[in-house]
């Protein structure tokens, strides 16, 4: 019989407190010394999937009891965005007056009968790990040791009550169980020795199957603790990126600080959280290539989604298989979409880039194709930027709303010339090693292109030259010539928005995803189906591609080299 010694978590494992006993008790105290690798998951959620909050000023101005303006696991408080104006969306959502909602002790909720830990207390975290003598994971610490942590003190150190909980859980606590247990456990039951091919693996790669000895090797004397980093969806994914490359580096540094060898984190992404991963490893954007291990992307619109133009122009669609309130909350129209992502930088980095291709917007009338935009490569001048112009991106009366100084077309227009940058800067960038799974489901249609019907003909005027009489901000349309000549009636045309088409996972088009393999730079694809876009880490072929990913990476690790 032994006494099993706790340990100071905090010293990476390698110092305890033994007891004083009487002679008679020949107990053996026994501290266990404990792996002193850590190599790091990094989560980063796509758009809306980070909790924003206001500044003061904008809390005051809104007459709001607390300074949420983005959290959707609340969704008793999210609701009311049901009947907010885009005026008051707009002030909400506002990038220069919001941040992430990150916990500190003594961080400001807005609320006196809120404190921070309240806010930021997430449901019974479902991890259980059983480490002799304690670890850096989300194992409590023993009753013992000074300063005590919970799991769900751990938790929120680690950023998952920054990110839409609800919808990231299941991947935030398979990688922490799976990655920090033995291969024997029903975590790995389903991966080791099967063929990737059954998770949707392109069959060109022949992925091998994980064994039990590589993956052994591949995580030995290590620990994986899993962090989330959320971002300002709002602004640009640039910005982004060299706000969350000093996090990463302060992680790290944190690490080592404590004792333990951190080298280098992997990186694991959903849609827009890869946009900004890619400009993390851009050396004139975030340059952290040389710490981050590998990049497993999840659902990324590689080259943006028509999606975008569709939800500024005609507000969110009503999805195909259940049901998840965020996006319908962010705008059930065009206008109350507009209001927000007309004025947010990393919105409009959604929108189709240059490399998405020509030809996605299109016109009809019958079986006669009138136009396929962009025809020059060029979405920005060709679509984005135009100005009363029926087809076009932006309507300069829904910009604007609230009344904001700089705010308009003008404004709009400038963060259009910032996406086009941002899109030209990571065009091929990629981590050399990275992974990707992506729905490609034919049963879930993801707005490929988007198609324009006119109800007939027009005889008088060119198509082009139609103005807007009315518009139902959910794609259909009133059009009518211009300035008809005196005694010749004016021209009335419906144009109505066609149903979305195109293999996918309900936003992001196989056509964007399918940009990783195209590169290829990828070392690992797998093109999946059987999920909704924001659903796709509750899906079992996902986490497991995942978690086979994350060991391939991990097998690369040279450490101290």
């Amino acid at each position: 019989m032994t006494l099993q010694l706790p340990i100071d978590i905090r010293g990476a494992g390698r110092s305890t407190k033994g007891y004083c006993t009487p002679k008679e008790d020949t107990l053996v105290q026994r501290m266990c010394i404990p792996p002193n690798r850590v190599l790091p998951i990094i989560f980063l959620p796509g758009i809306m999937g980070s909790n924003l909050r206001l500044s003061a000023a904008r809390q005051s101005q809104l007459e709001k009891s607390n300074n949420v303006a983005w959290r959707p696991d609340r969704l008793g408080e999210m609701w009311s965005y049901l009947n907010a104006t885009p005026a008051r969306r707009q002030q909400l959502l506002d990038p220069k007056h919001t941040e992430v909602d990150s916990f500190a002790a003594d961080s400001s909720t807005g609320d006196r009968a809120e404190s921070s830990k309240e806010r930021h207390q997430l449901p019974k975290i479902e991890v259980d790990i059983d480490i002799a003598g304690g670890s850096p994971l989300l194992v409590a610490d023993p009753p013992t040791v000074m300063g005590r942590r919970t799991i769900q003190d751990k938790t929120r150190s680690r950023g998952w009550s920054e990110i839409y909980f609800g919808s990231y859980k299941a991947v935030l606590e398979k990688c922490e169980q799976a990655l920090n247990t033995s291969p024997d456990t029903n975590d790995w039951s389903e991966i080791i020795g099967f063929d990737p091919i059954i998770w949707g693996a392109i069959p060109e790669q022949r992925l091998a199957p994980l064994t039990k000895a590589e993956f052994l090797a591949a995580t030995a004397n290590c620990y994986f603790p899993v962090h989330a980093m959320g971002y300002n969806w709002l602004r640009s994914n640039a910005e982004s990126a060299k706000v969350l490359k000093d996090r990463i580096e302060s992680l790290v540094d944190r690490y080592t600080a404590c004792g333990y060898r951190c080298e280098k984190v992997i990186i694991v992404t959903h849609s827009m959280g890869g946009m900004v991963a890619r400009a993390l490893v851009d050396p004139a954007i975030g340059g952290l290539a040389n710490k981050i291990l590998g990049v497993v992307h999840g659902a990324m619109p590689a080259t943006g989604a028509p999606a975008a133009y569709k939800r500024m122009r005609c507000g969110f669609e009503e999805q195909l298989w259940g049901f998840h309130p965020a996006p319908k909350i962010l705008g059930n129209t065009g206008d109350e979409v507009t209001a927000v992502m007309g004025n947010s930088a990393g919105g409009l980095q959604l929108l189709p880039s240059k490399s998405y291709g020509n030809g996605w917007l299109r016109v009809r009338q019958g079986g006669v194709l009138f136009e396929q935009l962009p025809r020059n490569g060029d979405p920005y001048e060709e679509i984005y930027k135009l100005k009363n112009i029926w087809y076009g991106l932006l309507k300069e009366e829904w910009l604007n709303p609230a009344s904001f100084k700089k705010a308009g077309i003008s404004y709009t227009c400038g963060l259009l010339d910032e996406a086009r940058s941002f899109h030209d800067a990571i065009a091929g960038t990629y981590h050399d090693c990275t992974f990707a799974h992506y729905g490609a489901d034919e049963g879930r249609p993801s707005w490929e292109h988007i198609t324009w019907h006119l109800s007939r003909n027009v005889r008088n005027s060119d198509w082009r030259k139609l103005v807007i009489a009315s518009d139902s901000r959910q794609g259909k349309l009133v059009l009518q010539t211009r300035g008809s000549p005196a005694g010749q009636d004016t021209e009335v045309v419906a144009a109505t928005l066609a149903h979305s088409q195109g293999a996918g996972d309900e936003t992001v088009p196989l056509r964007s995803a399918d940009h990783q393999m195209q590169s290829g730079k990828l070392l690992g694809i797998f093109k999946q189906s059987g999920y909704e876009h924001q659903s796709s880490y509750g899906a079992k072929q996902v986490l497991n591609a995942t978690l086979y990913c994350i060991v391939r990476i991990a097998q690369t690790m040279k450490w101290g080299e």
